[in-house]
């Protein structure tokens, strides 16, 4: 073995002292590369699981929280929803169409390993700004690979967000979010029990595609990631479609006791997974893998990331349906080895013994370190600049158009018409709203769904903005007609060995779940990005939130579109000088400085409960979110989306750009007819929130005040060119 075996595995050398204390001697190459991958952060979490023990997990209606491959939501009538999200990120920096796909590709089976069939997919990207032509070449990839993975396979993508900043050239961010239903019965997890019992490999042939991947996530990217695109995984979207009817028949049979994908490290963190969880230990024979490529050494089978792969573990004496099945399917299925009780795995290789491990230490018994967390100095600089030396801008017309034409606000047509979101015919709120809305078949029952984030907060105060990703996900869920069930978080941010950066995890995470008390929408699970940094230095911190809510009746699936002529608008909530932070700030005055909005989490509640009130009583025409972008931006997507003008007229003491282009939270713009105005101000008065009446919707302008008085025509076209102008550059 080379003087320093362990540095080319990721491993420091007192976790290499470690592992000789595990096992009483020195590890060979196999057995080092299968704790190199399973002590890297990306498989073992062992510079955030003390941080993730400070989320609320539990609720009344969660059945599955963290520790499995996807968390499960009780929906009523015996039947619940599984839901994740994880980033792939370093592998679409290096190759964005197969990091892209291979992301979602390993979303979705982390659902139907539940026994969930996927019903949506999701996703939440960021990117450098368009002006850079490597920047528009990662965000052309990266979308093209979430549509081609999720087009072939036949699973919509319904809803998501893309930002884009100077914070993320050097390190995009690919998350991806996938939701399935299933009936209580057919629940699955992740557990090797029963000794004896035999341990199969089912799907598609090992390679040696991504060999290393977990390490390769667990490292920043440098000018010699490029050499790294052996570490990204190629995925085949036809493949999955089969391993994904074939499991699920599988499950149904009542034959399994046991199903893992291989996602990240492997059959190395399936196995050490399965067996952990079960108590218990996997013997397993590499020659009885099914390969495609010759030669492939022990070292290399255990660490492949090839895709399209599960591992089950059967009832014995049922490894003749499991092949069946499969088979039918056009699958491999191949038992390559058995449960046993010593609670080792073992690896065999022409009969001699070439690995053997104690399961735990793989999946468990990683070292967990308490990372030096401190303030960072510049966030005295940036959350203290006079936002009262801005110039106000003298035409307030052209700020507005220069803010809908931002990327981060203008229309994703571009993104979503790639993406077929209309098969399995359950939409029934498309991409473009405040979040997704699919029927439940069979039942009148729906489901809402988002994702959210803003970095750019997070940078100005991590725990605010922590807090705020997870409040306007409540508000998108509401603003459909649903109640708010539960979360799931992508948390991305850059080297958690720097103390500055370890901080903004920690208060993030600490915004989160003070979000998620208040509003009861526990975490279920979710995925860490560390070492998200290039040679530019690190991302802003980005927690993604992934939001799942129920309707009771897909009747009252409510839309962000102003929907006829004389209805009524109101804001609910209220607009405060707070333009910190804001997305005005950034267009107009290149500034990403000052304190974000407030945020008040008795009067977030207070505004949701109002408007589902509301919409349940049937009386909201539109609702639509107030955040990126202010009041002036939720007007003129509600005109721009409907083709219908409004005149506003508001008292205020704002100064104008605070009144146009605050980000204020707890805020929400319902329309209504004149005949319910009232009904809406005595729910508004009952929940103790402001009430305002704006104006009406009207002719075919938006006029605000004396400030705004623009074509709704003209705002489309802003809004709309923005993103595909840039793309032809």
């Amino acid at each position: 073995m080379a003087e320093k075996p362990w540095e080319s595995e990721g491993l420091t050398k007192e976790e290499y002292d470690m592992i000789i204390d595990i096992l009483g001697r020195e590890p060979n190459k196999t057995e080092l590369g299968m704790y190199g991958v399973m002590w890297s952060e990306h498989c073992s979490y062992k510079n955030s699981k003390p941080v993730l023990k400070r989320f609320p997990t539990e609720g009344k209606h969660v059945l599955q929280g963290p520790g499995e491959n996807a968390g499960i939501i009780d929906i009523g009538d015996n039947q619940a929803i599984s839901f994740k999200i994880e980033s792939h990120n370093h592998p679409s920096a290096i190759e964005p169409y197969q990091g892209a796909a291979t992301g979602v590709g390993g979303i979705i089976r982390d659902i139907f390993t539940m026994g969930a069939r996927p019903i949506a997919s999701l996703n939440s990207l960021r990117f450098g700004e368009l002006d850079d032509e490597h920047v528009r070449y990662l965000f052309a990839g990266v979308v093209e690979g979430i549509a081609g993975y999720g087009n072939c396979i036949g699973i919509p993508t319904v809803a998501g967000e893309v930002y884009f900043s100077n914070a993320y050239k050097g390190n995009p961010l690919v998350n991806a979010m996938c939701v399935g239903i299933m009936d209580h019965e057919d629940i699955s997890t992740g557990r090797a029990a029963g000794v004896g019992n035999p341990v199969m490999v089912v799907g598609a042939a090992t390679g040696r595609d991504g060999i290393q991947g977990a390490s390769f996530a667990s490292d920043e990217l440098t000018e010699e990631s490029e050499e790294d695109r052996p570490a990204v995984q190629v995925g085949d979207p036809f493949m999955e479609k089969l391993l994904l009817e074939a499991s699920l028949e599988l499950i149904k049979t009542g034959a399994l006791v046991g199903i893992q994908d291989m996602g990240a490290a492997g059959l190395t963190s399936s196995a050490s997974e399965m067996a952990s969880r079960g108590g218990t230990g996997i013997e397993l024979d590499i020659d009885l893998v099914p390969k495609r490529e010759e030669g492939m050494t022990p070292y290399e089978v255990m660490l492949s990331e090839s895709q399209e792969r599960m591992l089950v573990v059967p009832k014995k004496g049922k490894e003749k349906l499991v092949k069946e099945i499969f088979s039918k399917w056009g699958l491999h299925a191949a038992v390559i080895g058995k449960v046993t009780g010593d609670g080792m795995i073992r690896v065999l290789n022409k009969g001699e013994v070439v690995a053997e491990v104690p399961a735990r230490s793989l999946a468990d018994d990683a070292p967990v370190y308490q990372r030096e967390s401190r303030r960072p100095d510049y966030l005295d600089e940036v959350q203290n600049y006079d936002l009262s030396r801005l110039i106000e801008p003298t035409d307030y017309n052209q700020s507005l158009l220069e803010v809908l034409g931002s990327p981060n606000i203008a229309s994703k047509e571009w993104v979503y018409q790639q993406y077929d979101h209309m098969v399995l015919v359950n939409t029934v709120v498309l991409p473009g709203s405040d979040a997704a809305v699919l029927r439940i078949k069979g039942t009148k029952k729906g489901l809402a769904m988002t994702t959210d984030g803003n970095g750019r907060y997070c940078y100005l105060d991590p725990e605010r903005g922590g807090a705020i990703a997870v409040a306007e996900a409540a508000r998108n869920i509401v603003c459909s007609g649903a109640k708010p069930l539960a979360i799931t978080d992508g948390l991305n941010f850059g080297n958690p060995m720097d103390p500055e950066i370890f901080w903004q995890f920690e208060k993030s995470v600490d915004g989160i779940s003070q979000a998620c008390r208040a509003l009861n929408t526990p975490v279920t699970g979710g995925n860490v990005s560390f070492y998200n940094e290039s040679p530019e230095g690190a991302i802003y911190p980005t927690p993604v939130i992934g939001m799942v809510g129920l309707l009771e009746d897909i009747n009252l699936a409510t839309t962000h579109h102003f929907k006829d002529e004389e209805d009524i608008i109101i804001l609910l909530g209220e607009t405060k000088e707070e333009l910190g932070g804001s997305e005005y700030l950034k267009v107009v005055h290149n500034l990403e400085v000052g304190r974000i909005p407030e945020l008040d989490l008795g009067l977030e509640k207070k505004v949701q409960e109002t408007c589902l009130e509301a919409i349940k009583a049937g009386i909201v025409k539109s609702a639509h979110d107030c955040s990126d972008g202010g009041l002036a931006v939720n007007l003129a997507e509600s005109c721009i989306s409907s083709g219908l003008g409004a005149r506003i007229k508001i008292e205020t003491d704002l100064p104008p750009a605070a009144l146009l282009f605050s980000e204020s939270q707890s805020r929400i713009v319902i329309t209504v007819t004149k005949d319910n105005l009232a009904k809406v101000e005595e729910l508004a008065k009952k929940h103790a929130i402001p009430f305002t009446k704006l104006g009406e919707v009207m002719g075919d302008r938006l006029i605000i005040n004396n400030l705004i008085d623009l074509e709704v025509e003209e705002m489309k076209r802003r809004w709309q060119e923005s993103i595909p102008s840039r793309m032809e550059e």
